[in-house]
């Protein structure tokens, strides 16, 4: 008896199909928790933060927040940044830049999620690469942003013994480490996970 190779058709390859659906889903549902963590990164002004017995400082990327008043003022302010304070207003500067950009970079990443979840097989078979490529501009730019800061928190005269890296600044590192799963798991996915369709083996009994 002999066999061809033949295209399925209409059939398809549901494995594939449900396998592939699964990492999308999860994947965006670990990624919505990490959208949100660098919402938080940018809305909490905590990412230099000074306690003791009579003060209380917080520095956030737009506002800063002190004890003395018990109000947040904007951060920085031109009287910030006079003489050698310039370079780190510039680099602060940058940081709330940076984290703005990830913002936009993570929209365009949801925005990927539902076309390729709500698109046909082609948008499974191919999509990840965009969307891969995506997320991981994300994670490099929200890295870079959290080893700005973690550098003029070493190196700044303002920061003096009692400072500390605040929650915002560590709710920016979990979230690229998030991200950075998503991304291998994605493009694991994309390489090895079996293709939807394909050819079968009918038999030829001519």
């Amino acid at each position: 008896m002999d066999f061809r190779l033949v295209p399925r058709g209409e059939d398809r390859n549901y494995t594939g199909f449900l396998t592939k659906t699964i990492v999308y889903v999860s994947t965006l549902v670990i990624f919505l928790a990490s959208f949100g963590l660098t919402l938080s990164s940018i809305i909490v002004p905590k990412w230099a933060t000074y306690d003791s017995d009579k003060l209380h400082i917080a520095y956030g990327l737009h506002r800063r927040c002190s004890s003395l008043t018990n109000v947040c003022e904007s951060f920085p302010q031109k009287d910030d940044c006079h003489g050698e304070d310039r370079y780190f207003c510039s680099m602060w500067r940058s940081v709330g830049f940076l984290m703005s950009f990830a913002i936009v970079l993570q929209g365009m990443c949801l925005v990927a999620y539902l076309i390729i979840l709500s698109g046909g097989k082609r948008l499974r078979e191919s999509g990840w690469k965009i969307l891969s490529l995506l997320l991981i501009l994300g994670v490099l730019v929200q890295a870079a942003s959290m080893s700005i800061v973690a550098y003029l928190y070493d190196n700044e005269h303002r920061f003096f013994v009692g400072w500390k890296l605040g929650e915002s600044w560590i709710y920016c590192t979990v979230s690229w480490c998030t991200g950075l799963l998503c991304t291998a798991a994605i493009i694991a996915a994309g390489r090895t996970l079996p293709s939807e369709g394909g050819y079968e083996l009918i038999p030829d009994n001519s």
